[in-house]
């Protein structure tokens, strides 16, 4: 399982928890409370620390990014035909705006990253 879906799966069994504090206090069941207030810090602690992993990754992947020689923004042209791009220059990476990468790089335009000019 992937970090996207082990977020997504630890949101809905929070949920599922929220919704057994909120029936077990509406029962004054103290059992119930005492349990489920528990379960949700446990489930907020996984999900924070997988956070803090993902934001550790992207902004070491960012930095290697960063440290190519070589940048720029890639034309509608060369937008089209990505394959061909790739296939004339080697370690080409290409960073979307919009993906958290580009976000995390604080691009405008699609962006081509490379060690040597193209």
């Amino acid at each position: 399982m992937n970090v996207k879906q082990e977020l997504q799966a630890l949101y809905r069994t929070l949920d599922k928890r929220r919704n057994t504090l909120v029936a077990a206090e509406k029962r004054f069941d103290q059992v119930v409370v005492g349990q489920s207030r528990r379960d949700i810090k446990e489930i907020t602690k996984q999900i924070e620390r997988l956070k803090e992993t993902t934001a550790s990754d992207m902004s070491s992947k960012s930095a290697q990014i960063k440290a190519m020689k070589f940048n720029r923004a890639l034309t509608k042209a060369e937008q089209a035909d990505l394959g061909k791009l790739k296939k004339s220059v080697r370690g080409l990476t290409v960073v979307h705006p919009l993906t958290a990468l580009g976000r995390e790089l604080e691009l405008s335009e699609v962006t081509g990253f490379a060690n040597k000019e193209f």
